[in-house]
């Protein structure tokens, strides 16, 4: 999360406070929230995180140090954690050229809304942990 909310070029500031750093380990700690990381030699290279709600992962942020390493945090969050859970839908929140090259796409809010109110009150919905894809060092 604190790779997130570094300034990125042609940006000015972040909203993710440490106030909101807090409230995200919090719902971490719940089974809410979930992140996944990229580590290159050691070194923390990027990373995303967000949270899952019934079957839709709902993306806060995401970023990297090194070329890509955002997109590798992101193939196994989709696949296979989130399809082998039954998700049926990631929110990404802006459409950027970026999300676009991992799949993302718009749909109308109508559509949006009746897959929203279909996916987050699926009957499994409570929270949960997310399994371990690879070792991790930490969680901020």
């Amino acid at each position: 999360m604190e790779g997130c909310g570094r300034p990125r070029p042609g940006s000015h500031g972040t909203w993710i406070t440490a106030r909101m750093i807090d409230a995200y380990c919090e719902l971490h700690d719940a089974g809410w929230a979930h992140s996944v990381e990229t580590w290159m030699d050691g070194e923390l290279a990027g990373g995303l995180y967000g949270v899952a709600i019934g079957h839709v992962f709902f993306g806060e942020s995401m970023f990297a140090r090194v070329t890509d390493a955002s997109k590798i945090a992101f193939a196994p969050t989709w696949s296979p954690t989130c399809v082998n859970a039954g998700f049926g839908m990631i929110d990404c929140q802006m459409a950027t050229e970026h999300l676009a090259s991992l799949g993302a796409r718009e749909i109308p809010r109508r559509e949006f809304s009746a897959r929203l109110a279909t996916l987050v009150n699926s009957s499994d919905s409570r929270p949960a942990p997310w399994p371990l894809l690879a070792p991790h060092e930490g969680a901020r």
